[in-house]
Order: C-alpha cells, then sequence, then structure tokens
C-alpha cells in the first residue's frame, strides 16, 4: 500500500492548491462602493442597483450591493441563454432561422412579422422565444442551465414556456455578470460556432471607440414592475461587463422605464470610465 502515499499526497496537495487558488480570486475581486451610481439612479426616479465589474482591475463597482446580490426573474435577458441552448440542441439553426408569424396579434407591432432570430433576440420576441424553450424541452433545458451554471431557473412542463417571467425562477446580478465573463472568456461547455452566432448577435452598438454587446429584460411580479440591462462594453484597452436592475418610483412615467435602463447604466459606465 505505501507505494500509492505519494500519489495521494498529490492529489490532495493538488486539489488544497485549486481550491486555495479559486478562494484567493474571489478575495481579489474588490467591492468598491460608488455613490454615483445612487445620485443616477435618483435622478431617474427608480431603486435598485447598477453593478460594474472592471476587467483589468478585477473590481466591482455599485451603490447597493445587497440589492446586486439578491435574485429575480431574469426575464428577457434569459434569452441569451435561451439562444445559447437553442443552437447547441440544433433547435435554432443559426442566427438567420426564421420565425413564422401566424397572423395573430402580439403586444408589440414589431413582432407581428417573420422575424430572424437576430431579430428576435432584438426586438425581444417573447412569441418566439417560448417557440424555442418548448422545442428544447423540460430535461435539456434543465441539463443545460446546470451545465451553464446559470443562476437558479425553475424549470417544468407546466412553466417550461415561462418560467423566465414568471415564478420562482431566479438570478442576481452578481450571477449575471459571472455568466457574462465565462461566455466572454469562452468558458462555457459550448462549441465555438455558438460563441461565434451569439457574439455577434449580442451586438447593439460598434464603433472605432467600442462595442456594446446585451440584453434588456422587464418582468412583473405582484404587481411590482423590474427592469434589467446586461452586457458588456469592450473598449480599446479595457472590457466592463455590467448588470443594472431597476425598479420604478412612485409616480415613475411607465413610457420611461425601456430608456431608463439603458441610460442610467450608459451614465455609471461614463462616471467610471472618466
Amino acid at each position: 500500500m505505501k507505494k500509492y502515499y505519494p500519489i495521494l499526497i498529490l492529489i490532495l496537495i493538488t486539489s488544497c492548491t485549486n481550491s486555495k487558488t479559486r478562494s484567493e480570486k474571489q478575495e481579489e475581486q474588490k467591492e468598491i462602493t460608488r455613490s454615483e451610481f445612487q445620485i443616477i439612479l435618483d435622478s431617474a426616479n427608480v431603486n435598485g442597483s447598477i453593478l460594474v465589474y472592471n476587467l483589468n482591475e478585477n473590481k466591482y463597482y455599485s451603490n447597493d450591493y445587497e440589492w446586486a446580490r439578491k435574485g429575480r426573474l431574469p426575464a428577457s435577458t434569459f434569452k441569451i441563454t435561451n439562444s445559447i441552448i437553442g443552437l447547441e440542441t440544433n433547435v435554432i439553426e443559426n442566427d438567420s432561422t426564421i420565425f413564422k408569424w401566424n397572423g395573430e396579434p402580439r403586444s408589440y407591432k414589431s413582432w407581428e412579422q417573420d422575424l430572424s432570430l437576430k431579430n428576435a433576440f432584438h426586438y425581444s420576441c417573447v412569441p418566439c422565444y417560448q417557440e424555442v424553450a418548448r422545442a428544447i424541452g423540460v430535461k435539456r433545458m434543465n441539463d443545460y442551465l446546470s451545465r451553464l451554471e446559470y443562476g437558479n431557473m425553475q424549470v417544468d412542463s407546466i412553466n417550461i414556456d415561462v418560467f423566465w417571467l414568471e415564478g420562482k425562477s431566479e438570478i442576481s446580478q452578481f450571477e449575471q455578470i459571472d455568466f457574462l465573463k465565462r461566455f466572454y472568456r469562452n468558458e462555457l461547455p459550448i462549441s465555438e460556432r455558438t460563441e461565434t452566432i451569439m457574439k455577434r448577435m449580442m451586438v447593439i452598438e460598434e464603433n472605432e471607440e467600442h462595442k456594446l454587446s446585451g440584453k434588456t429584460g422587464w418582468s412583473v411580479r405582484n404587481g411590482n414592475n423590474n427592469g434589467w440591462f446586461v452586457g458588456y462594453l469592450e473598449t480599446q484597452n479595457n472590457t466592463y461587463f455590467f448588470a443594472t436592475n431597476i425598479e420604478p418610483k412612485e409616480n415613475f412615467d411607465m413610457d420611461k422605464f425601456p430608456s431608463a435602463r439603458k441610460e442610467v447604466t450608459f451614465r455609471a459606465l461614463d462616471e467610471l470610465r472618466n
């Protein structure tokens, strides 16, 4: 038996070293409170948290870390993950795959047409992605969600096409950024083809100075509106990951809610970079 001891010792040392490395990395990710973020939210008449991760500095910036750690419905930010799983399971062929409109009235005029996956993503077409989720099915959806380590989704045969919009599914702002970081670094257990399609499809804006990629989301739970904007901003010498989650204050003009999610995020990013 003695001849196996060196191997066992080596395994134990390696295990401890890897565990220590992960722990050290977590400690190195410093959390900096930015009161400027709170001023931005107050001026927009919303409650919530803006969470930004500076890749070069390995630091988080936020006005409210307690809010950022609380799980909430992912809403349409889940279209990122839904697309990935759809591509990986061949339910979706590519970003040019067409979703046929059946002619029935929909919540938005932009949804009342045949849409490519890319346009369905940017128009945030819920019926299109419900079709994708049903085609993926409960078992494959749960398998991939576990594999991708995406939040805490509660998926069954009853809620397969609404679990990201209602119910008990949750993801926090920290978890959103963790997922985006792994996606950006090609660390998710998915094909290179899926990565390429998704990174191309997620681009919102691109110019000589930066490239912005991401997705918004909006859910209503128990009468409370909750809005997301998650993604990352690539500049010439750095990348900033962000997850903004907001709720309107009393007397808020809800016509401004869709744009408010992005506007407060852009102001926070500008504040950090200047």
